[in-house]
């Protein structure tokens, strides 16, 4: 097999084994590795697609080797070797309605790469996705909600988060968080880039909306800032 299905194979599984000793994370996890336990993802099922690269892979590279928590080792070998094999795409709007503005931050710097999907750089699937998803330092990802049920892993050391609108709190490498269907959610990034996996359980055509908030000129203004 060649090193690059084996390099996907390998990030692949080294995520599931991460979610699997995160059970008692709540019902997000459970339902996650169901949905995964359903699927043939043996190493002679990995797409056989072309690498794609990114403007931003300096700021990718930096977020990969910002991955320093202990029980995320075996995801950041994995991922710094799979690296060059996958295929690195930016969110140009697609994923919104028209007309939606999920902040300058978001649209100068966010990469995603789908490892589990419709078009994934490794297994197939039509109404799910798992993959890698970065933010350039110093974004904030504004208030959104959409249909699909979500997972984040947190492989950076530091970001914040926000439901509903509500107060802001910051989560470490390592931490989970999960977005039921429809719930309002954000993201700030501080001075270093972030990298999570993520994944979306089912829905996953359907948009994106921004949900409108009084305070993000002032975040953004705090956060450029820094």
């Amino acid at each position: 097999m060649p090193p690059r299905q084996q390099a996907i194979y390998n990030l692949t599984h080294s995520i599931i084994n991460y979610l699997k000793h995160q059970r008692a994370q709540g019902p997000g996890v459970e339902a996650l590795l169901s949905k995964l336990d359903q699927m043939d993802l043996e190493l002679r099922n990995v797409a056989d697609k072309p690498p794609q690269g990114t403007r931003h892979d300096a700021i990718l590279g930096k977020a990969i080797s910002g991955i320093t928590a202990t029980p995320l080792s075996e995801i950041a070998n994995t991922l710094s070797t799979a690296r060059k094999h996958l295929v690195w795409r930016e969110d140009d709007g697609l994923y919104y309605k028209e007309d939606a503005d999920p902040g300058n931050g978001y649209r100068n710097c966010n990469l995603h790469s789908l490892l589990i999907g419709p078009d994934a750089c490794g297994f197939q699937q039509e109404d799910f996705t798992l993959g890698l998803f970065m933010l350039g330092p110093r974004t904030l990802y504004r208030d959104h909600r959409h249909a699909a049920p979500e997972l984040y892993i947190n492989l950076s050391d530091r970001s914040g988060w926000r439901f509903h609108g509500d107060d802001w709190q910051d989560y470490p490498a390592g931490s989970i968080i999960w977005n039921a269907s429809n719930e309002q959610h954000a993201t700030r990034v501080y001075n270093e880039p972030f990298i999570s996996v993520f994944a979306w359980l089912e829905n996953i055509h359907s948009l994106c909306e921004v949900v409108a908030k009084k305070d993000w000129a002032a975040i953004e203004s705090s956060l450029q800032a820094c």
